[in-house]
């Protein structure tokens, strides 16, 4: 026992700033593998799923800042960004006894990231960026994917700590790299995604068992992608829930990114052609579903009658 008491003694301290579907996957692997793991999130159901863990949940992000050696934020908008960096600098830089190291995971526009790393930075608290690509359901698989950019020397610090989640840990170069080389992923999975509800929808066309498609295709080396492996099957099943990536919260990406190309002056003809997809799965009902569901936008303009237990829209291409 004593042992064991010392080994977790040497493990750092981690607070999550933001426990929805990423952030709380994340506190239940740290607390499986022994870290000490306090969070903070507006939502009580993501507090009391913590809870139920074992963690230690507190009111505030500059509490969980004060109660850790490293600090996870994970976030959905830029709004929510702001009123943590703000908890955090509330705090009195003479009042800091030790500074955490920050690791921003969000996807989020680069110049609200850079708001937050420079209020920290005057508080001499270092700030990494370093996106996720990979959803929840994928943590078990240990496929996700960390873009880390920053001080060198401190994500070496914190290597040992987003290593509980996967082996893909790459450091990307300077601050800001992460989120860029996380709006790359997305691109592309923007568009794989109605690349596969179209093949799904052409099969169906045809004729052919769609399952067939993925059978054949889903573990070729040069057609088969983890996309198509994850999403392919919720669009053969018609079913979408739970969402591993919400169409709605996807919608928010789509944002970003395209507003990234815009102001490198990059055209993006599939990207931009993508979008209109996903805002017609909005106006058929499917917000808060799976983006797999771009399917049944494509299912609508082909004339397929709608999965059994759905009502059926109008569909406005």
């Amino acid at each position: 026992m004593a042992a064991v008491a010392k080994t977790k003694a040497a493990l750092p301290r981690v607070g999550l700033v933001g426990l929805g579907i990423m952030g709380g996957t994340m506190a239940e692997a740290l607390l499986q593998q022994g870290y000490e793991v306090c969070g903070s999130d507006i939502d009580l159901k993501a507090l009391a799923r913590l809870k139920r863990a074992g963690g230690l949940c507190l009111s505030s992000a500059a509490e969980v800042a004060g109660r850790s050696d490293v600090v996870i934020v994970s976030l959905s908008t830029s709004e929510a960004l702001a009123q943590v960096t703000e908890s955090i600098v509330s705090v009195p830089k003479a009042q800091w006894s030790h500074k955490p190291i920050v690791i921003e995971t969000s996807t989020l526009p680069m110049e609200d990231k850079d708001a937050c790393a420079d209020a920290l930075g005057k508080l001499g608290i270092t700030t990494l960026d370093a996106p996720i690509s990979g959803t929840a359901v994928r943590i078990k698989e240990r496929a996700w994917t960390f873009f880390v950019s920053g001080k060198e020397t401190a994500y070496r610090k914190v290597l040992p700590v987003l290593q509980v989640f996967t082996d893909k840990v790459s450091f990307v170069g300077p601050y800001g790299n992460g989120t860029k080389m996380k709006f790359a992923a997305n691109h592309l999975v923007a568009i794989y995604n109605v690349a596969y509800a179209e093949s799904v929808t052409l099969a169906r066309k045809m004729g052919l068992n769609p399952q067939d498609v993925l059978d054949l295709f889903g573990n070729s080396p040069v057609l088969g992608t983890g996309v198509m492996r994850l999403r392919m099957p919720m669009m053969l099943e018609r079913q979408y829930s739970p969402a591993t990536m919400k169409v709605e919260v996807w919608q928010k990406d789509m944002q970003v990114i395209g507003d990234m190309a815009k102001s490198v002056d990059c055209p993006t003809p599939l990207f931009s052609t993508c979008a209109a997809v996903y805002t017609s799965a909005m106006a058929l009902g499917l917000a808060m579903e799976d983006t797999a569901s771009t399917a049944e936008v494509m299912s609508a303009m082909a004339g397929i009658a709608p999965a059994k237990g759905r009502v059926k829209k109008p569909f406005k291409p």
